[in-house]
């Protein structure tokens, strides 16, 4: 079995930059992924758009051209993919990595479809997978979505959307535009400060004219068939007649991995522990890469500010 210089989980936009930095200084490696290229992208509202602007999703200095100013969910396919296929990245789709084990200088990776040998190792599996529960009575029905796409199955339904983030915003503005009845129920006493500067006031004044209701340091306790019942800012419950349910509460990490693959958790937020100069966790030569380094604070990186992990990563690996 060929030993790898480096074997990278994941292959969403900075999985594929440290591999193409692992190509530059002629490393050998594979990329295991457990779907698509870019698969939390893949998943992500068909009309999605970046906060960021193209030059700041570019990896591998490679120009992301976009005929908009933020560039959406299908431009974005298009470069990472057309990435992937343009320089031929070595990567292996539908295969999950389900355990690493540490033996003297080599990791032995163990995997849906097989086993690797590898002197490195860079988790970069992001956060998109794992939906962070509510824990209530009737989470678990069929009319209770943790990911949404498009607006087009809620025309002339009764929706709740659960939070006030850019996804629960753009749920709730999008399902409204297709004649759905609209109500948000939100912990917090005011939208989301993180949501798109140039949506925050689409939504605010929506509500405000009341075209979309919404309840504030509120919080959803029960989802039935056909209604659900939320506590309110006075502590009043209210039960309203519902259809769906669009549970957008955030997704998390998947911390069970990485513990069992020796990767110190710290404090309320469950921070990996790491190197902030080499991206090294607390196990030789395991690396960490993209927004899995935050934890559960999954809103302190980003592709823009998380692409130089590739060159941290690749330049420590050469230097020993």
């Amino acid at each position: 079995m060929e030993t790898l210089d480096i074997l990278i989980i994941g292959g969403g936009p900075i999985g594929l930059n440290c591999a193409l930095e692992a190509q530059k200084n002629n490393l050998s490696y594979v990329i295991i992924e457990k779907g698509t290229i870019v698969n939390s992208l893949y998943n992500y509202p068909l009309y999605m758009r970046f906060f960021s602007t193209a030059e700041k999703l570019e990896i591998g200095r490679i120009p992301f051209i976009s005929t908009a100013p933020k560039p959406g969910r299908q431009e974005a396919l298009e470069y990472y993919q057309g990435i992937a296929r343009q320089r031929d990245v070595n990567i292996n789709l539908y295969e999950k990595v389900e355990k690493i084990i540490r033996q003297e200088e080599f990791f032995n990776i163990e995997t849906t479809k097989g086993k690797y040998t590898a002197k490195n190792v860079i988790i970069s599996t992001g956060f998109y997978d794992i939906p962070n529960m509510m824990n209530i009575q009737g989470e678990n029905l069929p009319k209770v979505k943790h990911y949404y796409t498009e607006p087009y199955p809620y025309a002339k339904q009764k929706i709740v959307v659960v939070g006030s983030s850019n996804s629960a915003v753009d749920a709730a503005l999008e399902t409204y535009r297709k004649g759905a009845e609209v109500t948000m129920i939100i912990r917090h006493s005011e939208i989301s400060k993180s949501v798109k500067y140039w949506v925050k006031p689409d939504i605010e004044n929506r509500i405000s004219e009341g075209s979309i209701s919404a309840h504030f340091n509120s919080e959803l306790m029960e989802i039935k068939e056909k209604t659900v019942i939320f506590k309110d800012e006075k502590g009043k419950i209210n039960e309203i007649e519902n259809d769906f349910v669009l549970a957008m509460t955030g997704y998390l990490p998947d911390f069970d991995f990485l513990r069992n693959s020796g990767i110190e958790l710290q404090g309320e937020c469950l921070n990996p522990l790491y190197n902030n100069e080499t991206m090294e966790t607390n196990i030789p030569n395991l690396y960490l890469a993209g927004v899995v380094c935050g934890g559960k604070d999954t809103h302190l990186w980003f592709i823009e500010n998380s692409r130089i992990h590739a060159e941290m990563i690749i330049g420590d690996i050469l230097s020993k």
